[in-house]
């Protein structure tokens, strides 16, 4: 295809739903040739302080989260800059964009637009060049692709829940299975399991916001003795086949210098949340833990990975935002060992890859993220796989913005066929005690 080929001719938007029915921001980008990709900004419920906003309409139609502002923002300012542009530029069309915003946290053009154009870009790029995006990304960033250990949620709490249980999401890790498809199999079957226990338990009650089970639990630890029950339930050895991961989300329950564990009736401080958390790492089969203290919580955060770090993966989600200077920071400090990718909470996805960047070069785990408003769209996956990521977290194994992206990962992996790599075991790092 020649280069004028590739060249971008129209970059259009719309309006268009999330998994929690609120509006979201798609938009298309078209080129000379006739090529195109499309792509659709996702939402967190619960989210960092310092990562990429929406820009939302406010007032009363939905609930002031309408996106005429972002689509605006996307006509008048965004495509005027890039219309024109070599869609193969990823770095310098995003670098454009980042600079007509021109603040920390894309406040100004909203991150659910720059998101969106960013991961279309990438999409029309891949389209021109005949290749899949995952293949594309490995392609020009000099990766192997790579299936990533999936997680998956069995309960959501938190913010996903009501806040019925304070910890955000108990997840399985299938660390037994030999393939992509082998983990999807163990998740379906655990997480059936864990839905008859609660039924048989009169606890069922239905989905949270990712597809996990909605909690009924008198206790944090309880969900986490449910999750052990369960994975037993479906046949495997916990810990040795299925293991189990928290994100605790703990800037969401805290209050002043205070974490307000409400499903335990207790406010501890920052020394014993780190002290209950590492417990846990030691009592269950636990083999990552997100979040486990406030994203301000520095002090916190560097003693808790002290104290679990050589066994336990240590993940930072609104304590690193996706960011590549926080990320090289708290790997200096010995806060953390790896990191949750969310382009959403970049605001692009050169800035998502240069987080990636910085996170391979601490020696860190890396672990491609949904968000809990989510849609039908993959992206995440190709990135996950192009990227060589470690791990890919999209929620549950039910309902179908998360099932889209568990089945686009099976599709990869049956592409790849014989030269499929599975990340596996080690690339959750430590290893989850037996129970």
């Amino acid at each position: 295809m020649t280069l004028a080929a590739t060249r971008i001719e129209a970059v259009d938007c719309r309006r268009v739903w999330d998994s929690r029915g609120r509006p979201t921001v798609e938009v298309e980008v078209r080129l000379a040739g006739g090529a195109s990709g499309r792509a659709i900004a996702p939402a967190g419920a619960s989210r960092g302080k310092h990562e990429a906003v929406d820009l939302r309409d406010g007032g009363e139609r939905f609930g002031g989260l309408g996106v005429e502002r972002a689509l605006a923002a996307i006509r008048e300012t965004i495509a005027p800059a890039l219309v024109g542009g070599e869609v193969s530029d990823q770095a310098g069309l995003d670098a454009r964009v980042v600079a007509l915003d021109g603040t920390p946290t894309k406040s100004r053009l909203g991150g659910n637009a720059t998101t969106a154009v960013s991961m279309a870009l990438a999409h029309a790029a891949a389209a021109a060049a005949g290749r899949p995006l995952w293949r594309y990304l490995a392609d020009i960033g000099g990766f192997r692709p790579r299936l990533p250990m999936p997680m998956i949620q069995i309960y959501g709490g938190g913010a996903h829940a009501g806040q019925r249980i304070d910890l955000q999401d108990i997840l399985l890790v299938p660390v037994g299975a030999s393939s992509f498809d082998e983990a999807t199999v163990m998740a379906a079957e655990v997480y059936r399991a864990a839905g008859l226990r609660m039924a048989e338990r009169g606890l069922l009650r239905g989905v949270a916001d990712e597809g996990g089970w909605w909690p009924e639990f008198a206790s944090n630890e309880e969900a986490l003795e449910e999750g052990v029950a369960a994975i037993e339930r479906a046949g495997y050895r916990p810990g040795e086949d299925v293991a189990l991961a928290l994100d605790v989300a703990a800037t969401q329950f805290r209050s002043g210098s205070a974490y307000r564990l409400t499903a335990d009736r207790v406010d501890v401080d920052s020394a014993e949340m780190v002290a209950r958390v590492a417990g846990w790492c030691t009592q269950y089969p636990l083999i990552s833990v997100e979040d486990p203290l406030a994203e301000d919580d520095d002090a916190g955060m560097i003693a808790f990975t002290a104290a679990v770090g050589a066994s336990v993966q240590v993940i930072g989600d609104d304590y690193l935002v996706t960011s590549a200077e926080r990320v090289a920071k708290a790997a200096s400090a010995g806060a953390c060992n790896a990191v949750l990718l969310k382009p959403n909470q970049a605001g692009t996805l050169s800035e998502t890859l240069a987080a990636l960047h910085a996170a391979n070069a601490a020696g860190w785990h890396t672990v491609v993220s949904a968000r809990s408003g989510e849609t039908e769209d993959t992206t995440i996956v190709d990135l996950a796989v192009g990227w060589g990521a470690d791990q890919l977290k999209v929620g549950s194994f039910a309902r179908s913005e998360r099932m889209a992206k568990w089945n686009a990962a099976i599709r990869v992996e049956e592409q790849l066929g014989r030269t499929a790599t599975f990340a596996g075991r080690d690339a959750i790092g430590g290893r989850a005690p037996q129970r």
